[in-house]
């Protein structure tokens, strides 16, 4: 198979608070034009999960566990997909991955969790075809959100036909690569100090500790940032400022290189372990009005690699003094608080939102044909480092659900949603809606015919011989279509 891929976008979002508690997108209006047709709440007992989805039960190949029923656990009115550190099915962690048994096609899929609060995670919301390739467009992938701790939203089309491509596009929350530290009070010392917790090793482009210059700043991109405002003196790039680090991830990448002025062209690079640090030191006492950092690596017109965290202070003469922090794990911890993430897809567009808000709109070029929806967690080595943080961590899902458009359920083509009570039923189910004789016919999710028999005008069905899950049944009457669905349990 042959394979392509498409740029990749990384957009960064500084933002002081999220929504936690987000409302469906103003698009979708349930008063008029959409219609909730299923949803899953999680409010039941564990065995019950099984009545509208599978499960994998065995290794992955492509990632760093294998993943199993009992990984899956409801409890209190939560899906928890949980990371265990275990060997299983010759991996040695262990996570959880489920499917409906039921397809979707085109429509509106909301999904509320919070992550799993570990690195190396990849929390995923998604829909992807299986078996044969479809008799419309191509085997796909839509990634509503494969989600990476603590605060980083990705999202993924992926066609999985003969030519393989990839078209991704990522949001992290609550930093930006070019940081802009004006201090409100000027400092007066003689060592800056910087640092981070950051996973894995990362770039500090360009490194400048500037002077009061009366609040008169540069902009923390230009290339000529030192000479663009009259007054400037760069205290990080003066000959006699020492500067000591933590460590260097190779030897090309030289702490020099940080204060060479060459913004997108070098940059020193951290150790890969332990706490990273970079500390300036001068000669004599220096007044501080602000401090400016670039972080990543740009690749065209994307930045990535960003850190999560850092912390800046001087030297006050006994100790080291805090002037600016920021934690993502704390700050923006998607662990900590509940976000949605959503999809309105249809044959035109497919439409990406977090927290009600649209981040992303692509075109439909081959996603087509009906897809089960996919919950997941897994272990990669690509969002941060595998440790034993992860064990006992999970991903914490609140409810999913899926709204059809009215006309797409058929209103507007003479289709009708029948009410069938008891829902779910036993033995026998009642149609609400039916008027005469008509000939009823009852679907599993995978769409084969189960049971098909003639109900008179009472609208009693019996449902005994049908064994225990969820069922779609229609019939026609006075030129119209019925549809409607039912639990068997």
């Amino acid at each position: 198979m042959k394979t392509f891929y498409k740029i990749i976008f990384v957009i960064v979002f500084s933002c002081s608070a999220l929504s936690a508690y987000a409302q469906l997108p103003s698009e979708i209006d349930t008063t008029d034009n959409w219609h909730l047709t299923w949803s899953d709440d999680f409010d039941y007992e564990d065995s019950q999960l099984d009545e509208a989805w599978e499960s994998q039960n065995g290794p992955s190949g492509h990632i760093l566990c294998s993943r199993w029923r009992e990984n899956a656990v409801v409890k209190d009115g939560v899906l928890e997909l949980q990371a265990r550190k275990e060997n299983k099915g010759g991996q040695e962690w262990t996570a959880g991955n489920i499917w409906t048994k039921e397809w979707f096609k085109y429509g509106y899929f909301e999904c509320r969790y919070k992550y799993a609060a570990a690195g190396a995670t990849n929390n995923s919301f998604w829909l992807m075809t299986r078996g044969a390739a479809p008799e419309e467009g191509e085997k796909f992938e839509i990634d509503i959100n494969e989600g990476h701790f603590p605060n980083e939203v990705n999202t993924n089309i992926h066609n999985w036909g003969e030519v393989h491509t990839s078209s991704s596009k990522s949001f992290v929350f609550g930093i930006t690569h070019d940081v802009n530290l004006s201090l409100e009070i000027p400092v007066s010392t003689t060592k800056v100090r910087f640092s981070s917790n950051n996973g894995a090793h990362f770039h500090i482009r360009e490194f400048r500790i500037y002077n009061d210059n009366n609040r008169n700043f540069p902009d923390v991109m230009s290339e000529t940032a030192d000479t663009d405002v009259s007054g400037l003196i760069n205290y990080a790039r003066a000959r006699d400022t020492k500067i000591k680090v933590s460590g260097t991830y190779r030897d090309e990448f030289d702490k020099s290189r940080m204060v060479d002025g060459k913004v997108l062209q070098t940059s020193w690079v951290s150790q890969a372990e332990g706490e990273k640090w970079i500390e300036f030191e001068f000669p004599e006492e220096k007044t501080i009005g602000c401090i400016q950092f670039i972080n990543g690596w740009k690749d065209g017109d994307v930045w990535t690699a960003l850190i999560s965290d850092y912390k800046v202070e001087y030297w006050d003469g006994t100790t080291w003094v805090k002037m600016a922090s920021l934690d993502l794990a704390g700050d923006e911890n998607f662990a900590a608080v509940y976000h949605t993430y959503g999809l309105k897809w249809d044959e035109d567009e497919i439409v990406f939102y977090f927290d009600g808000e649209e981040v992303r709109r692509e075109a439909n070029e081959f996603c087509f044909s009906a897809a089960p929806i996919w919950l997941s967690l897994a272990i990669i080595e690509w969002s941060g480092p595998v440790t034993d943080a992860i064990d006992g961590t999970s991903m914490k899902i609140d409810y999913v659900c899926y709204y059809e458009q009215k006309e797409q359920v058929g209103i507007k083509e003479n289709k009708q949603v029948v009410n069938i009570y008891p829902n779910p039923a036993d033995s026998s189910i009642q149609i609400d809606q039916i008027k005469s004789a008509q000939e009823v016919s009852i679907y599993s999710l995978s769409g084969q015919l189960v049971q098909k028999e003639l109900c008179d005008h009472s609208g009693m069905v019996n449902v005994t011989n049908l064994e225990k899950g969820i069922y779609l049944l229609n019939y026609n009457e006075a030129g119209k279509h019925y549809v409607g669905k039912f639990i068997r349990h």
